[in-house]
């Protein structure tokens, strides 16, 4: 998916992964550009910040799910 952000595309990829250690699945929005990724807890948890996450990311290091 490429989307316009303020006159300049952003590549992104969409995939669910899962956390082992903390038994929590993820749906992640992967910016290729930042190559950096959101992500959105499936669970929501009481605080804001335990919900989301932001950070640096290698897409090729893991293994996910699925991508949609």
């Amino acid at each position: 998916m490429v989307v316009l952000v303020q006159e300049r595309e952003v590549e992104m990829n969409w995939f669910i992964d899962w956390d082992k250690c903390k038994n929590i699945f993820y749906n992640n929005i992967y910016l290729k550009d930042c190559k950096a990724v959101i992500k959105m807890n499936f669970i929501p948890k009481e605080r804001l910040e335990e919900e989301i996450k932001i950070k640096k990311f290698n897409l090729g290091k893991y293994t996910y799910l699925c991508s949609y």
